[in-house]
């Protein structure tokens, strides 16, 4: 839709089309994380009464304002509108045969399928006269306004068969324990104990997320490298057999870096993500690489040089398409005497919190390797130092909690909230509905993300959402997916 506009803040040197003679600028971001990524409603201009708003996935920094008054021209080709924050921008514009859409269609689910089909099978002559329409049934109506995000994430990686299955591990052990037997508690059997933890294979249970409401789906191969991350083939297979059938964004993290070949030739982590764009996903997580990146940029003032992971990513595919992932762990510090480095990040325990934290403090350290490694420098400087290289979100996992099913670690949520201005998904720790909730009515978290109890049937994903439905929380209603066989894959 831009391109069709003469210019953009975010190029000023090139320009677009020019058919509708206004520029594109940046959102402001005062009041609300930049970019804008989420599920939001278009609400249609010339017929409002109609139409009920629909809810479709934006992805994007930059934007056409809606303002009748300040550019009557742009209003004139304006189909629909969405607001975030204090600003309305354009959400699809349509004039004569020209019909084009900021929201991504094909990844907006039922509602973008449907918006699709509709422009592919009307005639030209009625096309040029009508747009295609917006509405969807739906069994409720879709409240107006971004949504909170929950997204279903999956960690991937060859069992010892070679095969790529779906595993959980127990602080990051994905190994099936020794259990005692039970006609003798001295006997330690167990049909699986060492193998690789299996809950299911990949694009099965990212096809049943997608149909049970998830808004978006996380693929972490946390399987090591034995080859050439470009001829990785049974990851880049899996993601494009998620994206033949899981119509929601898709985020694929691991082994987003450099490396070489072992015949010597060099992969640059722009090639390795390229290659998994091309493959179907929207978005890739940097991990460690990240945390090595930030100790760089530290050491060189405080500017990154061009060449990371992030930066070289972001430089050509937006930076809403780099999420880093951080994988913080709790240093426990005197309360009363700490005056270190990082006294300025302490978190202190709440007299009614977990009892595990009355009256303790500490500061979050981050690690690489899956938490194995410590490294010299806080979430904070982390975090802000991945915005500042042209990272689009924040995924916050904790070590601490990873599979405790206590919660969402909230000081750590909300001590990254309040450091940086993009979105944040608070991971790790998730056991029960209302945790979701509590993330996002206390904190204010972009999104949240879980895996275990998604995997495990514990919770389901419509759990979540009726609990925020019932707790005010804007949240995305699941629409009905027409039931084809799921992929054995």
């Amino acid at each position: 839709m831009q391109i069709l506009f003469q210019s953009s803040s975010e190029s000023p040197t090139s320009f677009g089309l020019g058919i509708i003679p206004s520029q594109i600028t940046r959102f402001q971001d005062a009041d609300k994380p930049v970019p804008h990524i989420g599920w939001n409603s278009a609400n249609v201009i010339d017929t409002p009464d109609e139409i009920v708003p629909e809810h479709y996935y934006f992805v994007h920094s930059y934007c056409a304002q809606y303002d009748p008054e300040r550019d009557p021209i742009t209003a004139q080709w304006a189909h629909s509108a969405t607001q975030y924050g204090q600003e309305m921008f354009v959400a699809s514009i349509h004039k004569d045969n020209v019909f084009a859409t900021q929201f991504h269609p094909e990844k907006s689910g039922p509602a973008g399928l449907k918006l699709l089909q509709a422009w592919l099978t009307q005639d030209e002559a009625k096309r040029q006269l009508t747009p295609p329409s917006l509405r969807v049934p739906l069994p409720l109506k879709a409240k107006g306004g971004l949504t909170k995000r929950i997204i279903a994430c999956m960690d991937v990686r060859e069992n010892d068969e070679g095969d790529l299955v779906v595993t959980k591990g127990d602080q990051y052990d994905v190994r099936e324990k020794v259990v005692p037997s039970d006609k003798d508690s001295s006997c330690l059997v167990s049909r699986t104990a060492g193998k690789v933890r299996n809950l299911g294979k990949p694009v099965f249970l990212a096809t049943r997320y997608y149909r049970e409401g998830a808004d978006e789906i996380c693929l972490l191969n946390i399987t090591s490298f034995r080859r050439s991350p470009l001829h990785d083939q049974p990851m880049l297979a899996v993601v494009r057999a998620a994206a033949q059938c899981v119509f929601i964004p898709l985020t694929i993290g691991g082994g987003i870096k450099d490396t070489i070949d072992p015949d010597g030739t060099m992969r640059t982590a722009l090639e390795v993500a390229g290659e998994y764009f091309r493959a179907g996903a929207d978005k890739v997580s940097i991990g460690s690489e990240a945390v090595y990146s930030v100790e760089k940029m530290r050491t060189a003032g405080g500017t990154g040089d061009g060449t990371s992971a992030i930066e070289t990513i972001a430089h050509v595919y937006g930076r809403q398409a780099v999420v880093v992932s951080v994988d913080p762990r709790r240093v426990y510090v005197d309360p009363e005497t700490y005056n270190g480095p990082y006294k300025d990040e302490v978190v202190h325990g709440k007299s009614d919190g977990h009892e595990n934290d009355r009256a303790k403090a500490w500061w979050y350290q981050c690690t690489v390797s899956g938490g194995r490694e410590s490294r010299p420098l806080s979430v904070v400087q982390l975090v802000q130092g991945a915005e500042r290289l042209g990272a689009g979100e924040i995924l916050l996992n904790s070590i601490d909690r990873d599979g405790t099913g206590l919660g969402f670690d909230m000081e750590l949520v909300s001590l990254v909230k309040r450091s940086v201005k993009i979105p944040v998904v608070a991971s790790s720790g998730a056991g029960t509905k209302e945790h979701f909730v509590a993330v996002f009515d206390c904190i204010d978290a972009d999104a949240a993300l879980a895996a275990g109890i998604f995997h495990r049937e514990e919770v389901s994903i419509g759990d979540v959402k009726e609990a925020m439905k019932a707790s005010n929380i804007p949240w995305r209603p699941t629409q009905e997916i027409e039931q084809t066989s799921l992929p054995s894959f």
